[in-house]
């Protein structure tokens, strides 16, 4: 195997040209690299890649001073490792694909100034949400509502029974009620409508959450892992409203904070002109302004 010292040598004796389609080579390679973070960073896969790179530095001292036995046992057993990552880490390698699948970047990027896609997730569902939200903690009512986003919860609606209502405070207090027959499991929520209800959610397997949590809690975690979704958690033990999405849970949080929380949900839809449609958008505005 050749010295690690006389590879970097021969790389650096190479002569470099750097032509166009280099740098738009980099440009997509960086792309690609910064999303591929972001999406590490989200998932539980920052705990993996932090693993890796101990791994990677160890066969780079193995490979520096020539630890033959130690790079041959890597090189045999690459491939199984590989197929027990995909194995292990299945459900966020299948959240990627997803959004992939559902991101659209091309059609963003060329996309005209003001996004034509409504989102009817709407201030009148926010104060209906806050409202049911805290009305239950103050009874101690349990209640798990989940709120679909990019990604489709088809799998989950399907568990529960079909609602197809507005979103309202009063609804959605009646749902959660002790003892009527939707009270158990999840609420699902697309838009400004009610899907379905006694919806079941995935535990999460993370086993730093705290014991003191509830299966509720685990349930909005679980899905939060495998999906984009939002969900809010009302504590039937104390009352406490909390939020999971990301494959975190943010606990007990006040009205305004929730209100905030939900806000967020409706920005992707409120931004305007992405891409080339900001150009767009800025062009037309300097046309109004010559006449």
């Amino acid at each position: 195997m050749p010295n690690f010292t006389e590879l970097i040598q021969k790389i650096m004796a190479m002569p470099f040209t750097i032509q166009p389609t280099d740098i738009a080579e980099m440009l997509i390679i960086a792309y690609v690299i910064y999303h591929l973070l972001v999406w590490v960073k989200n998932t539980r896969t920052w705990f993996l890649l932090k693993g890796i790179v101990v791994i990677l530095l160890f066969f780079g001292v193995a490979l520096l001073f020539e630890f033959n036995t130690i790079l041959f046992i890597a090189q045999n057993s690459l491939n199984i490792i590989i197929m027990a990552l995909v194995v292990v880490f299945q459900p966020e390698l299948r959240k990627a694909l997803e959004q992939l699948g559902k991101g659209n970047v091309l059609m963003n990027f060329f996309t005209k100034g003001t996004s034509e896609v409504q989102s009817h997730f709407d201030e009148n569902t926010i104060d209906e949400l806050v409202k049911a939200s805290y009305a239950l903690g103050r009874t101690r009512t349990g209640a798990l509502i989940v709120i679909e986003r990019e990604l489709p919860l088809q799998e989950y609606i399907k568990t529960g029974i079909t609602v197809d209502a507005v979103v309202t405070s009063q609804l959605l207090i009646n749902i959660f009620e002790h003892n009527t027959p939707l009270h158990d499991g999840a609420v699902i929520i697309c838009g400004n409508r009610i899907v379905s209800a006694t919806c079941y959610l995935p535990l999460s397997s993370n086993s730093s959450v705290s014991k003191e949590l509830g299966t509720r809690h685990r349930a909005a975690l679980g899905v939060s892992e495998t999906t984009d979704s939002f969900t809010i958690i009302v504590s039937e033990e104390t009352g406490r409203v909390s939020v999971a999405s990301g494959g975190g849970l943010r606990l007990g949080l006040t009205a305004e904070q929730l209100r905030e929380n939900l806000k967020e949900l409706m920005a992707p839809e409120q931004k305007q002109a992405r891409g080339l449609g900001r150009w767009k958008e800025w062009l037309k505005h300097e046309k109004k302004a010559d006449e």
